[in-house]
């Protein structure tokens, strides 16, 4: 089963190796018409602490790490 992939932004980058990154997911709702924006955060691991707050990142599942962390960072994007 193929890993997910999303982007986000670093939030939180307060504990060591590990970043929160929040994901912006739009869709439009499916009787209003409208285009909604839902966010969600998610814990993701950085062994090397590299990214800070306001970076833009990828992220993958894994498998767990910690009791809050299925997620690492695969890269940061340019923005």
């Amino acid at each position: 089963m193929p890993k997910r992939i999303l982007q986000g932004t670093v939030v939180s980058d307060k504990n060591d190796q590990t970043v929160t990154v929040l994901v912006e997911r739009r869709f439009t709702h499916p009787i209003l018409r409208k285009t909604v924006r839902k966010t969600k955060k998610y814990r993701a691991h950085d062994p090397e602490n590299r990214f800070k707050v306001g970076d833009v990142v990828r992220i993958r599942e894994c498998a767990p790490i910690s009791k809050t962390k299925r997620w690492e960072v695969i890269e940061g994007i340019d923005a």
